[in-house]
């Protein structure tokens, strides 16, 4: 399989600098792992949202997108669990 590309939008950037330091490693190497397998067993799609998907590590949800022709990880929001579904692509 390809290797996919992973885009971090500013939102998920921001959302990054907001987290709890010791969950950080934990998000980026599964963040990255994405870009071998986009779709991994424990991922789900997103109701509603076009191609978007979410993972869970620990507190937090990684939402994103995956573009197939274009082997794109588009990486929208890093959020605690809480609060990463009230708005996904604000």
């Amino acid at each position: 399989m390809d290797s996919f590309r992973i885009l971090w939008k500013s939102s998920s950037e921001h959302d990054i600098k907001r987290i709890d330091r010791q969950y950080i490693p934990r998000i980026l190497d599964a963040v990255e792992a994405l870009a071998t397998n986009p779709f991994p067993s424990w991922s789900r799609k997103l109701k509603g949202l076009y191609r978007s998907y979410r993972i869970r590590i620990g507190l937090y949800r990684v939402i994103y997108q995956v573009d197939t022709t274009e082997k794109i990880i588009t990486v929208y929001h890093v959020r605690h669990r809480k609060d990463a579904y009230s708005s996904p692509f604000e």
